[in-house]
């Protein structure tokens, strides 16, 4: 089991929080980013920016079992599809139960928006977020390594 973090957008704190349970949980931290972003992780992959590089590249480094995290919901499809758990930033569990109802809302909001349409962007980020991020890994990995 690795941990995998989609870093092109995840906040600070969260990639701080997955570095720490991992070291907890003895599970190694993956995290894959363009070159346009700094970030401080013992085993980083910078990739180009080319759309959609970096979620080929967590693609091609995951295996069944792994936990993915991600604000990404297409990208948390496909790790759905390859048995990886999903974790949005904001501590949503991404399950094949709700990603098809989120697959579907994003393209109505981007039919809307193409259409000259505006729609709210995400909500500030509150300490609460980071709290309830860190609960739901927590959560996952110890269920999973200690069943």
């Amino acid at each position: 089991m690795k941990i995998l973090v989609d870093a092109d957008a995840c906040p600070k704190k969260v990639l701080e929080v997955c570095i720490r349970l991992g070291k907890k949980y003895s599970v190694p931290v993956w995290t894959v980013a363009s070159f346009n972003h700094n970030i401080n992780s013992e085993n980083h992959i910078l990739v180009g920016n080319a759309p959609q590089e970096t979620d080929v590249k967590l693609m091609n480094l995951s295996q069944p079992g792994d936990i993915a995290v991600t604000q990404d919901w297409g990208l948390a499809a496909m790790l759905l599809g390859k048995s990886v758990r999903c974790l949005s930033p904001s501590g949503r569990e991404f399950l094949g139960e709700n990603i098809d109802f989120l697959l579907e809302e994003r393209e109505l909001k981007a039919k809307h928006r193409r259409g000259g349409g505006r729609t709210k962007g995400p909500k500030k980020r509150a300490d609460i977020n980071d709290q309830i991020f860190e609960a739901r890994l927590e959560k996952l990995l110890s269920v999973f390594l200690n069943p």
